[in-house]
């Protein structure tokens, strides 16, 4: 699992003012959100599920070896199986969810199933917010602009408001791509923003270098 400029935006962008002290990440891939998380915040609990069994055991891997080893936690899972016998809420749940559903061959069948929506439906990310979220918690997710009016009504369906906004450009002359969510169960007037990427081609702007320096060696 290669490390993508989406995990990076919510792993940096999630919001944890309010302190978290349990944190699930839906989908962790190589861990990457969840190890940033640990790096954000005290949190003493964070959770991390994932299906591919070979993403599992590097997520595993990474968190052993990180200095936060002791808060972090695996669970070779998918989501449907994690509902089904829910053990506590979180305070706050992040995914960075599958969403390419264009042809893959056969032959990539771990990329396909850790790629393909129909591994994780935005459903099911709704009833995991519902089920797993705590009163005053926040549910966090990056999806394709065209996604973003669908989610925002099947979150707002479910009870939920939209607390925060960002919609993510590559440059200030390309169409928005990403929309950076986070709802919680507290009606609030929502923060919305836009976050340009690149000035130049690796020319990254001031607002995205001060959003994740922290987690680069050199930028």
């Amino acid at each position: 699992m290669k490390v993508g400029t989406d995990g990076v935006l919510l792993g940096a962008w999630a919001p944890v003012d309010h302190r978290p002290e349990t944190i699930l990440d839906i989908g962790t891939g190589s861990g990457l959100i969840a190890l940033m998380l640990a790096q954000r915040t005290d949190a003493e609990q964070i959770d991390a599920l994932e299906i591919d069994p070979d993403a599992y055991e590097q997520a595993t891997e990474n968190f052993e070896e990180s200095p936060w080893g002791d808060r972090l936690f695996c669970f070779h899972a998918g989501l449907d199986e994690f509902l089904d016998d829910p053990e506590q809420q979180y305070d706050l749940i992040v995914s960075n969810p599958p969403f390419h559903t264009e042809h893959i061959s056969p032959s990539d069948a771990a990329r396909k199933l850790a790629r393909f929506a129909d591994s994780l439906p935005l459903e099911e990310l709704v009833a995991a917010a519902s089920v797993l979220l705590s009163p005053t918690g926040f549910f966090a997710v990056i999806l394709p602009f065209k996604m973003e009016s669908h989610f925002i009504s099947g979150m707002q369906e479910a009870g939920f408001h939209l607390a925060k906004l960002t919609r993510v450009k590559g440059t200030s002359e390309t169409p928005v791509k990403r929309s950076l969510m986070a709802f919680s169960r507290q009606q609030t007037t929502p923060d919305v923003s836009e976050l340009i990427l690149e000035e130049e081609r690796h020319e990254y702007t001031p607002e995205f270098s001060a959003l994740v320096r922290d987690f680069y060696l050199k930028l």
